[in-house]
């Protein structure tokens, strides 16, 4: 189980916290160009997340299961989310470059790589559970 939260949801830079499993990382994002977008990782104190994800974090926190799916020559991770966004199922792969071409599994739904609703730091302002069909975040 994945549960992340988030330091800062600007458009400009996330700051994201996660405790995935015994692990824990401090994740800091720059703006999306297209489906690209720099990251930088860094793992820290298991206690020192669960502090930041209590006390400092936006609310809700984000909890979630990830599996991972070998299709060919990719891994798609495959988030399962829970609490607020129970419901919302999302298949993501990390491609080599923004022209590969890719096998599109049966079971893959549509593509939402630029609609922000599916961003997780979204996610914590717009939970899944009160959509809309016409609602979209800018």
């Amino acid at each position: 189980m994945y549960q992340q939260g988030f330091i800062s949801t600007v458009r400009e830079r996330v700051v994201r916290v996660r405790i995935a499993g015994s692990r824990a990382f401090l994740t800091i994002k720059g703006i999306s160009k297209g489906p690209e977008r720099r990251e930088f990782e860094y793992e820290i104190p298991v206690e020192d997340a669960k502090i930041l994800l209590e006390e400092i974090c936006e609310k809700p926190i984000i909890t979630k299961y990830r599996y991972t799916i070998p299709v060919l020559d990719l891994i798609w991770e495959v988030d399962e989310f829970l609490n607020e966004n129970k419901g919302l199922i999302i298949a993501e792969v990390e491609l080599q470059n923004e022209d590969q071409s890719i096998y599109r599994p049966e079971w893959l739904g549509p593509e939402v790589t630029n609609d922000s609703r599916y961003y997780n730091s979204n996610l914590v302002k717009f939970p899944f559970s009160v959509w809309k069909s016409d609602t979209s975040v800018k």
